[in-house]
Parts: structure tokens; sequence; C-alpha cells
């Protein structure tokens, strides 16, 4: 198969990793500023993860403090984050859900589940779809964080943002390719 505004050398280069019908990769590379994006997220989130174990360890207490203060966040200030952060994710996943439907691409949380071979490239797509909404999410929490506690716990800035910006994502986004595979058929 051959796509038009790509060298051959790039398509056969492609095309040796390609092994059946959901094995297709997306047909754009993510610009610079994307990867940027989604590796500063990723250093961001692993530098979060060490520095709240470094600064709160990880106990009973501490599990209950987190548990206590993520209950709390919804009503709290800035509350429209768990209405804005889900629908950007959401975005996100209706877009990259429509691309897989178009290149005839498994589910993407059925891939990531049971294909190791691919779950590090697809991770890889999703941590770049959603990086803009997860560097939102830490840093709305690290502002909600001054506000209202005085103090910064990076964890759980971390398991907040990954739950109300990244789970809507891995969950949307497969569910939304099966839908659109009904409609549309898969691409040359």
């Amino acid at each position: 198969m051959t796509v038009p505004g790509l060298s051959a050398a790039k398509q056969s280069n492609d095309n040796k990793f390609k092994t059946g019908r959901d094995a297709q990769l997306m047909t754009e590379q993510p610009s610079p500023s994307k990867l940027f994006l989604a590796r500063l997220a990723l250093i961001l989130t692993v530098t979060f993860v060490v520095l709240g174990v470094a600064m709160h360890g990880l106990s009973l207490p501490v599990l209950g403090r987190i548990w206590h203060n993520l209950i709390e966040r919804p009503s709290g200030p800035m509350g429209f984050r768990f209405v804005l952060q889900p629908i950007m994710a959401s975005m996100a996943a209706l877009l990259d859900g429509v691309k897989d439907a178009r290149n005839g691409r498994a589910p993407y949380l059925w891939t990531i589940l049971t294909n190791p071979n691919k779950r590090s490239r697809r991770l890889h797509e999703g941590l770049i779809a959603t990086a803009r909404v997860l560097l939102l999410g830490l840093g709305m929490d690290l502002i909600y964080q001054a506000i209202e506690f005085k103090t910064f716990h990076p964890g759980e800035a971390v398991i907040l943002t990954a739950f109300i910006a990244f789970l809507p994502y891995l969950l949307l986004r497969g569910l939304i390719t099966r839908i659109a595979s009904w409609w549309i058929k898969p691409g040359p």
C-alpha cells in the first residue's frame, strides 16, 4: 500500500511493522511540540510520584488522607475542572477513535490489554494525545492545593490528573473506534 506524500523508503520501513489489520500505524507523525509536551507530562508525572513518596511516604494514614482529599475536591474551589478535563480527554479520544476506525485498527484499550507487542506504542499515542490535558490537570491541582491546603501533595496531583484526564481517554477511545467502525470503512 502506498501513501501519497510519503517517500518510498519511509513506506517500506513502516510496512515491515504491519502484521495485520489492526497493526497499521497512525498516518501522521506527532509534531515536535506534541512530543515535547508528552515528554514533559511524563517527566513531571514521574517526578511528582517520586517527590510524593519522598515527602509523605506511603502508609495507611497517607492513603487515607489521599482518599479523603480526593473525595472532597469536586465540591471545593476549582470544581469546574472535574467537568472540563474529562471533556477535553473525551474530545481527544473522539478524534483518535475515528482515526483508528478509518485505519481499521483494533480498539485502543483492548489492544493495550491483550497485545503486549503493541502496548507500549499505543500508550505512547495516548500520552501524546492527552499531554496538554495532563499538564493542565497537574497545574490546576498545584493551584488548588496552594489555595486549599497551603502545601503540595504531588502524588495526589498525579492520581487525580490520571483519573480525570487520562482515564476517560483510555475508556472512550476504543468504544468510539467500535461505534465509528460501524459507519466508517477502513481506508486503503
